[in-house]
């Protein structure tokens, strides 16, 4: 008899927590077609954890855990405009509907009437008002830059924020999205660590999300945090590496699961293919780097991140290299420099087919303002030389100095902390390697700073003595 009541125990425990995934686990539906109602076929499609793609009628079914899934999101492909809202922010998601299984999950998007390999990618650091006074600036300095820029630019356009949209107070969030609506482009974000609410942990650590979890403010404004987009050539990842534990505590890394999405993502792109990865820690510093470069390595990869406020290079791999660029705010709206030197700013890429070039925009510089020289006095700890601070240098820059129109050779590479960032106030504690110095003779009259980049673009700066 006690045998007889286990098994109906155990029967009834098994019924009960089949019937209990059941009731979670649906198979949602939509469309992808154009403007004219035809089927898109052959678009990616997912929900954060599964993967499929439209068929030739443009329709799709995707086997969905409504308490893991929170959206169905489309990869749009390279022959549609990217879409986006009034606010001139990207639509590529819906918001599944728990109480309405039966929703279609439709997407339109307008074809392009021809293909574009040609355009300009701007990279935007940390903007990170945290009050007033730093949204004044932002508004009043960057936002102006960045629209007087894009004058200069032809072709499209597109916007990329690594993050840290915010210092904690979302309640900016409507601030800030009207203010880059200006700039009419299309504009696509990452989370990062003070873009979540910090009363809660994020949504993979909390159990209960009705009562709130990290991501919820930032999602309803940009959406998921991990998505991914086809531009001309390039695939465009963005994907969150903040897991967020609540009250401004954090792990800079990608969790299993998002390993396991971007693996199921890259599955649809063809090796050799160039990736764009947005992110907000820079890969070189999280904490699993070595597994997301191993998912990477059949691409050529450029990583653009932010969250440090410094402007740095790193070559990860011979196919992999990362932009960790410096911020948009500099060190938090104090003074006008990141910690190593390099100005207020963001990144302009320029894209051509698979050809990528890059340069850092200064606010309130032209584009050819790419290095800063500081004459002899003018550098506290080098007080006899002439100091270059070359914010975008990598090991492919050659940076030369003459004295009285003779050629010298290269100025010496050191690591010291930057002097603007010393003048702005700040903690003092970061040391940048991309600075240069050479002593002038005592006879010398004039010195001439000449730098070249990857590129072979020259740019020079004469100091007299």
């Amino acid at each position: 008899m006690m045998k007889t009541l286990k098994l109906l125990l155990f029967s009834w425990i098994s019924m009960f927590s089949f019937c209990a995934v059941g009731q979670t686990e649906v198979n949602i539906k939509g469309k992808v077609m154009d403007l004219q109602h035809r089927p898109i076929p052959g678009v990616i499609v997912n929900n954060g954890i599964n993967f499929t793609i439209t068929d030739q009628k443009g329709a799709y079914h995707l086997l969905t855990d409504t308490a893991k899934c929170r959206y169905v999101r489309i990869t749009v492909p390279s022959n549609c405009h990217v879409p986006v809202n009034e606010l001139n922010l990207i639509e590529f998601y819906k918001p599944i509907e728990k109480q309405n299984l039966s929703t279609s999950y439709d997407f339109i998007l307008k074809k392009r009437e021809q293909a574009t390999g040609k355009f300009t990618y701007l990279v935007f650091s940390d903007p990170q008002p945290k009050d007033d006074f730093h949204f004044v600036r932002f508004f009043t300095e960057t936002v102006p830059d960045v629209k007087k820029f894009l004058s200069t630019i032809k072709g499209e356009v597109y916007g990329f924020v690594e993050g840290d949209i915010v210092s904690d107070a979302l309640h900016l969030y409507p601030l800030y999205t009207s203010a880059v609506a200006s700039w009419n482009i299309p504009m696509m974000h990452v989370i990062g660590n003070h873009d979540f609410d910090k009363r809660y942990a994020e949504a993979g650590r909390t159990l209960d999300k009705t009562k709130g979890y990290g991501e919820q403010t930032y999602e309803a404004f940009f959406g998921p945090t991990d998505y991914s987009l086809n531009i001309g050539n390039i695939h465009v990842i963005c994907m969150k590496d903040i897991e967020y534990l609540g009250d401004k505590k954090y792990y800079t890394q990608l969790t299993a699961e998002q390993l396991e999405w971007l693996k199921k993502d890259l599955s649809y792109v063809k090796t050799g293919t160039t990736v764009f990865l947005n992110v907000h820690a820079p890969i070189f510093n999280i904490a699993n780097s070595k597994q997301v470069l191993d998912v990477l390595k059949d691409y050529n990869v450029h990583i653009f991140s932010g969250h440090t406020h410094f402007h740095k290079n790193e070559i990860l791999a011979e196919n992999i290299y990362e932009h960790n660029v410096g911020a948009v705010c500099g060190f938090h709206w104090q003074g006008n420099a990141s910690r190593c030197g390099t100005p207020n700013g963001f990144m302009s890429v320029e894209v051509d087919g698979n050809n990528v070039q890059w340069h850092f925009k200064s606010t309130g510089h032209d584009l050819d303002y790419q290095f800063k020289v500081y004459r002899p006095g003018e550098f506290d700890s080098q007080p006899e030389y002439v100091v270059a601070n070359v914010w975008d240098w990598d090991n492919s820059y050659k940076v030369r100095w003459y004295e009285d129109g003779v050629l010298k050779g290269d100025m010496e590479q050191f690591s010291d902390i930057d002097q603007d960032f010393l003048d702005s106030g700040r903690v003092k504690v970061y040391r940048t390697d991309h600075l240069f110095r050479v002593k002038p003779s005592v006879t010398a009259k004039k010195i001439k700073v000449e730098v070249i980049n990857r590129f072979g673009e020259t740019y020079v700066k004469i100091v007299n003595l």
